[in-house]
């Protein structure tokens, strides 16, 4: 069996940069132990594998331990893929996904997604959040994801976290955030539970990152930069319930995997 495989750099218009994901288009759903074992073989933060519906397409995401609900980046990547090498005259992209309907519009180089939006609340502090991090925060919420938030970018930047502690946590992940020098705020995101040490740019932690700060900033148009070591921008939107995460992408890799 041959399956086409791309490598997008999502987040960013040159290679090098942004997150990497792996994308798949397939003609049928594979067994999940051969999504998986692709996944795990591409070695990347995230694999996305869709399949075409007619007026919109199934979209699945996995990192290389274990399939997960959201991911954007990978989002962004397959629309990329789609509208550049499979249906070019689209403007528009409808998925159905473990999330639900998601959209993705093109404008010019810029793909902007319709994400729901997870503001975080109040929660008990876990002490391996603590000693994960290293360092210790002025504000802890959580949705689906840990939120730490701190008084400036560098301390961001400067964050060494203890791995082991992180995975510990009753959440899939950590963000950790700070407004920031040059962006209305800055973010970085591990996640050692799912094989993710530290994702490069990640789209859904601004499902939960859009809504707290455009309730600090006051504002519901920001940009955001994750200040991983590839580092990537992200044009961010607050719409109540949704929100619309938009950043560039490029084209690293084209090829095919047989198995």
């Amino acid at each position: 069996m041959k399956i086409p495989i791309f490598q997008i750099d999502a987040f960013t218009d040159k290679v090098f940069a942004g997150n990497p994901a792996a994308v798949c288009p397939l003609e049928y759903w594979l067994e999940d132990e051969v999504l998986q074992n692709i996944a795990a073989e591409n070695n990347l933060s995230e694999t996305a594998f869709f399949v075409d519906r007619g007026d919109f397409f199934q979209l699945r995401w996995f990192t290389p331990q274990t399939e997960v609900d959201l991911c954007g980046h990978a989002t962004l990547a397959t629309a990329y893929v789609i509208m550049h090498s499979i249906k070019p005259e689209l403007e528009e992209v409808r998925f159905g996904s473990p999330a639900g309907e998601l959209t993705v519009r093109r404008n010019n180089e810029l793909y902007s997604m319709d994400f729901p939006a997870h503001p975080p609340e109040k929660c008990e502090i876990p002490e391996s959040l603590i000693t994960g991090l290293n360092r210790e925060p002025v504000e802890v919420l959580a949705s689906n994801y840990y939120l730490a938030v701190y008084d400036s970018e560098d301390e961001v930047r400067q964050l060494n976290p203890y791995m082991r502690s992180l995975k510990e946590l009753d959440r899939l992940a950590v963000i950790a955030t700070a407004r920031g020098d040059k962006a209305d705020f800055v973010s970085r995101f591990f996640a050692p539970a799912v094989g993710i040490p530290e994702d490069p740019v990640t789209g859904s932690a601004h499902c939960t990152l859009i809504p707290y700060w455009a309730k600090k900033l006051g504002k519901t148009k920001m940009r955001a930069r994750q200040v991983s070591f590839r580092g990537g921008e992200i044009f961010c939107e607050f719409q109540d319930k949704r929100v619309i995460i938009a950043g560039k992408a490029t084209l690293y890799l084209e090829g095919t995997i047989k198995i």
